[in-house]
């Protein structure tokens, strides 16, 4: 039998695969098949489909083609691959919309007329099997699965016994990919709390967390196959790992040339309750620099908080923000601070209100007049899914309604909140180091650090793709740097 991946990209409240980042369901189903897997993204497919495989060079005053930039070592082979496919496996799936700066998730509506006439068996994996939306304030996407043979929820509410060895073998698929990937590290699915009103872990995943060392395995298999970049992203929350510290104790251990070590999601609740702060203190000892602890905050609105059952009070969440800043704030030797929250904002939401911007706006101020840090404040319209509390209870209705607003108020907190607060960060003269050059907008070329949710910085110039460079910091914009190479 002759299978063959097709990775359109995921994004979801509790894991990122969407490049730079390699997700998990692609590495647990090659691990899982005892055939050769071929391993392909959507851009191999977009480029074979709109232009033979043949790679279009941009010019000096276009864009970055991102729809065709993450192609895999088979993307000069594709239509020979397509032919001797037996079983096609599409992974695809957003939950968690976002903006993307070098990849373009695919969508159903895309990827079934792109696939429709090959005659392999076509199964659907990844969290499209519960609905997927690439955009925020809308509805889950709804497209006619009948071209799949399957709908595959097998990756969903399994017993991690499952994918004990599937996980180490199925790192093999990195050697398909030419350019660098921070490999997503699952420690545990499902939601302790597992009550907010749009989240769709709750009817994914039972609570159940992956023994210590089967994810120690999996790191040192894919550190021996030379990836040095990792997150312990595909959680709800990292400090409800019951060995949190001594896991990352051992990855330092066992791979002490780790480039990038970092977390994701955190619940600000548990930063609160660590005793004598200890989880953070270790996050900051053993990650490396650029670490954010992503706070699923949504609002500090005290009726949309009881409405939606969501997880932190604003009191909460503000001593989880000056915890972490005390520990975390200072420089590290990347140039950027060595830990630091992370909030995310959700609009339309039950019960929302003008009150609502006002409650947050409040709180924001706050946090800044205190002299804290937020590394980046994430505001994203809800993406409405069927079986949610927010479906059931009152499907778009608030985005209907507070929509004409929230343009004034995304723009607000840009301007009063995230733009003093990146000079806070990243003053001029800051020395950002390690800055991976990712795509060409005319003259001016966007570079990141690789890690989690890293800054973008735009350079005047056209600087060789894929490389890393030192970026000397000249100037903010609301969201992003400006910056000159230097040293």
């Amino acid at each position: 039998m002759s299978y063959t991946i097709l990775d359109c990209y995921t994004d979801e409240p509790a894991g990122l695969g969407v490049p730079p980042y390699l997700g998990t369901y692609p590495r647990y189903i090659a691990g899982s098949l005892d055939e050769p897997v071929y391993y392909l993204t959507i851009d191999d497919l977009r480029l074979y489909k709109k232009h033979n495989s043949e790679i279009q060079k941009t010019k000096p005053s276009q864009k970055t083609d991102i729809s065709t930039y993450n192609l895999t070592k088979n993307s000069k082979n594709i239509k020979d691959i397509l032919q001797k496919t037996e079983t096609l496996i599409v992974i695809l799936g957003i939950h968690v919309p976002g903006k993307y700066l070098s990849a373009m998730p695919g969508t159903l509506k895309e990827v079934i007329p792109l696939i429709k006439d090959l005659s392999c068996k076509k199964i659907l994996a990844g969290p499209a099997v519960f609905g997927t939306q690439l955009f925020g304030g809308k509805f889950f996407e709804k497209s006619d699965l009948n071209i799949f043979d399957k709908v595959d929820f097998s990756l969903f509410n399994f017993k991690y016994d499952k994918i004990k060895d599937s996980s180490v073998v199925g790192a093999k698929i990195i050697k398909q990919i030419p350019n660098k990937r921070i490999i997503e590290i699952e420690t545990g699915h499902g939601c302790d709390i597992g009550k907010c009103s749009f989240c769709t872990e709750p009817f994914k995943n039972k609570v159940e967390f992956r023994n210590k060392e089967d994810i120690l395995k999996e790191i040192i298999e894919f550190y021996k196959l030379g990836c040095r970049y990792f997150r312990l992203g595909k959680q709800t929350c990292f400090y409800t790992y019951p060995a949190a510290i001594e896991l990352l104790k051992d990855i330092r251990n066992n791979c002490p040339e780790i480039k990038v070590l970092h977390i994701d999601n955190v619940n600000p609740v548990k930063v609160v309750n660590d005793k004598n702060h200890e989880i953070t203190k270790a996050i900051v000892k053993y990650c490396t620099p650029g670490n954010i602890a992503a706070l699923g905050i949504e609002s500090f609105n005290p009726i949309v908080i009881k409405e939606n059952c969501l997880n932190s009070s604003p009191k909460i969440a503000y001593e989880a923000i000056k915890i972490i800043n005390k520990y975390g704030s200072e420089p590290g030797e990347n140039g950027m601070p060595k830990y630091l929250p992370g909030i995310n904002l959700i609009f339309g939401l039950k019960a929302e209100s003008k009150k609502t911007h006002e409650e947050n706006m409040k709180w924001l101020k706050k946090i800044y007049k205190e002299k804290l840090m937020l590394r980046r404040i994430n505001i994203r319209q809800v993406a409405i899914f069927k079986n949610t509390p927010l479906y059931n209870d009152v499907k778009d209705k608030f985005l209907k309604k507070n929509k004409k607003y929230y343009w004034k108020w995304r723009n607000q907190i840009r301007q009063e909140i995230d733009w003093p607060m990146l000079k806070r960060l990243a003053p001029k003269q800051t020395i950002i180091k390690g800055c991976y050059a990712e795509i060409y907008d005319g003259n001016t070329t966007f570079l990141r650090q690789i890690g989690t949710y890293p800054l973008i910085i735009g350079v005047k110039e056209r600087l060789e793709l894929k490389k890393s460079y030192n970026i000397e910091i000249t100037g903010h914009m609301l969201r992003s740097l400006v910056g000159k190479v230097t040293g």
